[in-house]
C-alpha cells in the first residue's frame, strides 16, 4: 500500500473525533509532503534540528499544517523549537515550563507528558505526581495546559497496553473534574501505530503515527 492509502485507511477506520499526528522522525520531506497532499493536519516531530531541515525543504506547505513537539526538548533548543512548533506535547516539569514561559511571546498550547509505566529510563511525570505539576505549570502566564500525553511502555501485544491508558484517561477525567484555572483537558493523545486501536477505546482523542502510515525504515 501506498502511504496515501495507509492514511485513508485509517481514517475511515477511526472515529472522525480522534486526531492522526504523523510520527515523521526521519522520514523525508516528500513522504510527509505526500501525507499533506492526503489530507493530514498534524505532524509531530522529535528533534529540533531535524524539524528545522524538513520545514525548509517543504516551503509553504508548513503553513497548512499544526505542528507538535513529541519528543523531549532540551532547555539549549527553546528558543528554536517555539519558532517550529505550534503544540508541545512532552512537557513535564516545572523548570522546563518556566523556561519556555520566558522565552514566549504568545500563549503556547502544551500536553503533559506522563509516564505512565513509571519507567525510569523515560522521561515524564509519574501518574502520582502529575495534579501537582500541572496545578504549578498553570500559574505560568502564557503556558496553556491543553492535556495529557503518554507514551506507555511497548509490548508485542497491543492488548498488554490497555492497563496504562486506562490509567491515564482516569488521570485525565481527574483533572478535568478540578477545573483548575486555566487548565483544559481537551486533548488526551496515546496510542501510536503498534496499540492506537487500544488507546481509542480507552478514550484517546489523538493518536501518533509512524510506520503504520511510512511503513518500516530503510
Amino acid at each position: 500500500m501506498t502511504i496515501t492509502k495507509n492514511y485513508q485507511r485509517i481514517r475511515a477506520e477511526i472515529p472522525d473525533y480522534v486526531t492522526i499526528v504523523t510520527a515523521a522522525k526521519t522520514r523525508t520531506a516528500d513522504e510527509v509532503r505526500e501525507l499533506i497532499d492526503a489530507g493530514v493536519t498534524d505532524i509531530g516531530e522529535n528533534y529540533v534540528q531535524e524539524t528545522e531541515e524538513i520545514q525548509k525543504q517543504l516551503g509553504h506547505d508548513i503553513k497548512r499544517m499544526h505542528w507538535h513537539l513529541i519528543g523531549h526538548l532540551q532547555a539549549n533548543k527553546i528558543n528554536k523549537a517555539l519558532k517550529l512548533f505550534d503544540t508541545i506535547q512532552t512537557l513535564d516539569s516545572m523548570k522546563l515550563a518556566s523556561a519556555i514561559n520566558n522565552h514566549l511571546k504568545q500563549t503556547l498550547p502544551v500536553l503533559i507528558e506522563i509516564n505512565s509505566g513509571r519507567e525510569p529510563q523515560k522521561t515524564g511525570v509519574v501518574p502520582e505526581e502529575a495534579e501537582k505539576l500541572i496545578r504549578n505549570i498553570s500559574t505560568l502566564e502564557k503556558i496553556s495546559v491543553k492535556g495529557l500525553m503518554t507514551m506507555g511502555p511497548r509490548f508485542g501485544n497491543p492488548e498488554n497496553a490497555r492497563l496504562y491508558y486506562r490509567e491515564t484517561k482516569k488521570l485525565f477525567d481527574h483533572i478535568d473534574s478540578l477545573d483548575i484555572p486555566g487548565v483544559e483537558m481537551t486533548v488526551l493523545s496515546m496510542g501510536m501505530s503498534n496499540a492506537y486501536h487500544i488507546a481509542i477505546e480507552e478514550g484517546s482523542t489523538m493518536i501518533r503515527l509512524g510506520t503504520i502510515l511510512f511503513g518500516k525504515r530503510m
